[in-house]
């Protein structure tokens, strides 16, 4: 198992048999298990500081519980998975501990809360209907260690409602801008902080919107210094980016 494989190449390197970057290269490609419908990457959190992340779409409940298995034996808390549906999360729930988010769609497999990053992610919404995707950012983001506050529904068509926030803005690490319609949250909230801002488009919105492609071209034509974009809908991703840059330094 991983525990052995990784005593192997240390006794190695404390053998003089085998190098440190060799060792360490080692340790990076290898190993995974394969399931046959999946191989499932064991040293995701070596190489990246985080285990694999399940997506769940598209997946039959089946092939993951095959896959939380395959990972509770070697990292046992805070399995994620992503668009995980309800009947899957039923079936996991049968059969793991499992918290489960329905409106973001987001399951965690024994769930425990372990704060490693010193600063804060504010995770901001334009609007209500934007919440299941910045839920999906904030729990991410919670999962992967970080603090987490939520300033929901202060989109442009009300700035005060923003404004009003200036002090939880000020103090944060990192800003995740949710909206949809034109987009323009990320650029406003760019425009008033001193730290880095990720925008996620959402496909909300009339007709023109384009189911988030003019949310998504707005916040990547943007003004503000310091905005990066990450894909239509794509709350996983920005929180994850989001932990990442919060974890710098900490």
């Amino acid at each position: 198992m991983e525990n052995e494989h990784i005593r192997q190449i240390l006794t190695e390197i404390e053998n003089g048999t085998l190098s440190a970057d060799e060792g360490y290269s080692r340790l990076k490609l290898s190993p995974f298990e394969d399931l046959g419908y999946a191989r499932v990457d064991h040293h995701r959190r070596i190489r990246q500081g985080v285990p694999e992340v399940i997506y769940g779409a598209s997946k039959t409940r089946e092939q993951m519980e095959g896959i939380v298995r395959s990972l509770i034996a070697h990292s046992p808390d805070n399995i994620l998975i992503t668009r995980l549906c309800r009947e899957s999360a039923d079936y996991l729930a049968a059969r793991f501990s499992l918290f489960y988010d329905e409106s973001s769609r987001i399951g965690v497999v024994n769930r425990k809360e372990n704060i490693t990053a010193k600063g804060t992610i504010v995770v901001a919404t334009g609007g209500t209907s934007d919440i299941p995707v910045a839920e999906e950012a904030a729990l991410t983001a919670e999962v992967l260690g970080s603090r987490v506050v939520r300033l929901y529904d202060v989109g442009v068509a009300g700035l005060h409602r923003l404004l009003s926030s200036m002090d939880i803005l000020a103090d944060a690490s990192v800003v995740v801008a949710v909206a949809g319609m034109e987009g323009a949250l990320a650029s406003v909230i760019g425009g008033l902080t001193d730290c880095p801002v990720i925008g996620v488009p959402t496909s909300i919105g009339y007709g023109a919107s384009f189911q988030g492609v003019s949310a998504l071209l707005s916040m990547l034509n943007s003004c503000a210094s310091g905005v990066s974009v990450v894909n239509i809908d794509n709350g996983f991703g920005a929180g994850y980016l989001a932990s990442m840059i919060n974890h710098i330094g900490g």
